[in-house]
């Protein structure tokens, strides 16, 4: 290295660059020198490290996100069936966690879809775990009982899972009241619901 001159108290470096020759005849090409290289490549790879560690997360809450929309829809459409008909949809079917209950991993829940919406509406959860699923073992799925409990079908509740176990919902999850004042809050799930005979 060689010090260039330049005004009084300021003396900058020249770094001379190594250049390398192809051929006898070629131009005289600059190179980066390995130190360089590999501190791009760790550069590189630190970077794609967070992306994979946030990608995940990032999917976890946009299905939660979705799921909690498509609760929404379906308390939306059992409000609005039971202005028109007087009841709730009949629950019932399931493999899972009994026959009384509806169940969107298996075809207890097409009966219920159907009910509430128009044809190519999905109110499934976004993973909806196989059959024999049950929201309360940690599934995710959604289960829809609306039988007994003092007035069969004017009252219901809905139970599923969320992947954020952080979550203010599933952390304080209401629980619903069945008309005869039994009340069901399923741990570990969101567990709601609506009691119209109750009132």
């Amino acid at each position: 290295m060689r010090q260039k001159q330049n005004s009084p108290g300021f003396t900058p470096l020249e770094v001379k660059r190594k250049t390398f020759k192809k051929g006898p005849n070629s131009k005289l090409l600059t190179g980066f020198t390995l130190i360089e290289l590999l501190v791009v490549i760790a550069i590189m790879g630190l970077l794609a490290s967070v992306v994979l560690v946030t990608f995940p997360n990032a999917q976890k809450s946009a299905r939660d996100v979705e799921r909690k929309a498509v609760i929404s829809q379906i308390r939306k459409a059992l409000e609005v069936y039971y202005e028109i008909n007087g009841f709730y949809p009949l629950s019932g079917g399931a493999v899972s966690p009994n026959s009384g209950w509806s169940n969107s991993a298996d075809a207890s829940w097409d009966i219920l879809e159907t009910s509430l919406t128009q044809a190519g509406v999905s109110l499934r959860d976004p993973l909806n775990d196989a059959q024999g699923s049950w929201a309360s073992s940690g599934k995710y799925v959604f289960n829809y009982y609306s039988r007994g409990y003092g007035c069969n079908q004017k009252w219901y509740m809905l139970v599923y899972n969320l992947e954020n176990k952080n979550d203010p919902e599933l952390l304080n999850s209401p629980g619903v009241t069945a008309c005869n004042g039994q009340y069901f809050k399923y741990r570990g799930t969101i567990t709601i619901g609506m009691c119209r005979g109750c009132q």
